[in-house]
């Protein structure tokens, strides 16, 4: 097992990575009071309830389930998890963990944020999508029909337990989709890793432990020392939505759970990428490295066919990096190296969103 430490002062907290290591002796620290209530869904509950219910044989344990998708990420959902806390009369001790994948970690987290003004949580990530980004850093909320995560709170974790047997029962698509924001960090942040990835992308597919391990890890580093630098995204942090703001924008359009968010961020990655090439930051030949990987890794890399960039422009506009009007976007600077600039000339991102 390898320990990360997510540094921010009284908010602090530590990530746990490696095969088969859920267990009591590792939660319990982490739980406060006798009450625990367990949010997962109904694809999952299967799967890891049981196990996770023996690491908590000395607490009182109630479960809620929720509907498996983005489709039911929204307040109607996050407003069951509230009913189960307050039907079974859940104090301000009480923790909730969230086990499941990205869904699910950002609705208990949210419901944590705001269930009798904040009460403890533990994420238990349960895809490569959410062990390597949305478990880590504390971004909670909920989707609403005109916004992708418009509605939620920054509040951070207790532990972040990610579990990398977990894998072995993945479907294709989801670990895939998961390889999205992997790749993403080695273009923002660190070239070496995406040379790495472009290395190892047949063994990552292959579910070999030990580039999974590494890979989580390397992600999960990544994001921890930016988080711990801008925990609010007030400027470096930003990085970490490469790719976001089209691919959210994708989302939006074709309807939550059509596309995964891996999926749409690989391709919003795409054109951030496109862009950045036509602005002279990357060359051709890193463009169509970059296009490479996110085909290899079975991602899209175009945008749905059925999306104009009026489309494009209407829906980036209610985005969370808008700012007096002006779309921001994340760009590449370089090969590992992003930038979140509103100076891109028109024409330039006109192209890209006609798929030019």
């Amino acid at each position: 097992m390898q320990s990360l430490h997510v540094d921010l002062g009284v908010r602090s907290y530590p990530i746990y990575i490696g095969e088969n290591i859920l267990s009591e002796d590792l939660l319990a620290p982490y739980i406060y009071g006798r009450q625990v209530m367990v949010v997962t869904n109904e694809t999952i509950a299967p799967l890891y309830l049981d196990d996770l219910r023996k690491c908590l044989t000395k607490f009182q344990v109630d479960v809620t389930i929720l509907p498996d998708g983005e489709a039911y990420k929204d307040l109607q959902h996050l407003n069951q998890i509230f009913d189960e806390l307050l039907s079974k009369r859940h104090n301000r001790t009480t923790t909730l963990i969230a086990l499941g994948g990205g869904v699910v970690g950002d609705m208990t987290g949210f419901a944590a944020a705001s269930y009798q003004r904040g009460v403890n949580f533990i994420q238990v990530p349960t895809t490569l999508l959410s062990q390597v980004d949305s478990s880590v850093g504390g971004k909670t909320g909920v989707n609403h029909p005109l916004g992708k995560n418009m509605i939620g709170a920054f509040y951070q974790p207790q532990l972040v337990v990610a579990d990398i047997s977990v894998f072995k029962s993945l479907v294709d698509r989801e670990l895939s989709a998961g390889l999205a924001e992997v790749i993403k960090y080695g273009l923002i942040y660190d070239e070496a890793f995406f040379c790495w990835l472009e290395e190892n992308i047949e063994r990552l597919l292959a579910r070999d432990s030990e580039a999974l391990s590494y890979a989580v890890y390397r992600s999960c580093e990544i994001k921890a020392e930016v988080v711990a630098q801008d925990e609010r995204e007030g400027g470096i942090r930003a990085w970490l939505n490469l790719g976001h703001t089209f691919g959210h924008a994708i989302e939006t359009h074709q309807g939550y759970g059509v596309w995964l968010h891996g999926e749409a961020v690989a391709a919003g990655t795409m054109m951030a990428a496109s862009l950045s090439q036509k602005m002279g930051c990357i060359s051709s030949d890193e463009l169509n490295r970059i296009r490479l990987l996110f085909e290899k890794s079975n991602l899209p890399v175009i945008a749905p066919d059925d999306m104009t960039p009026e489309a494009f422009l209407s829906l980036m506009a209610v985005d969370k990096k808008v700012l007096d009007g002006r779309i921001r976007l994340v760009l590449l600077e370089s090969l590992g190296r992003a930038t979140v600039t509103d100076d891109y000339p028109q024409d330039q991102l006109n192209a890209v969103l006609q798929g030019q």
